[in-house]
């Protein structure tokens, strides 16, 4: 989850991201893929907070 006063400083997601954010474990308004953030010096001091668990579709595939 990106804080939300950093969040509208960020690049739009692109629809394959939004996509696999529908499969995110705790999603909320703000979350992204920190893949998908390109870092940049606006961005210093970003502040974010990581899932408490994640969903890995390699090993969790059954």
């Amino acid at each position: 989850m990106v804080a939300p006063e950093w969040y509208d400083k960020l690049d739009a997601a692109s629809d394959d991201e939004e996509d696999m954010l529908d499969l995110a474990f705790g999603l909320t308004s703000t979350s992204r893929l920190g893949c998908q953030i390109i870092m940049k010096d606006e961005l210093d001091g970003l502040v974010v907070t990581l899932p408490a668990a994640t969903r890995n579709m390699m090993v969790d595939k059954k």
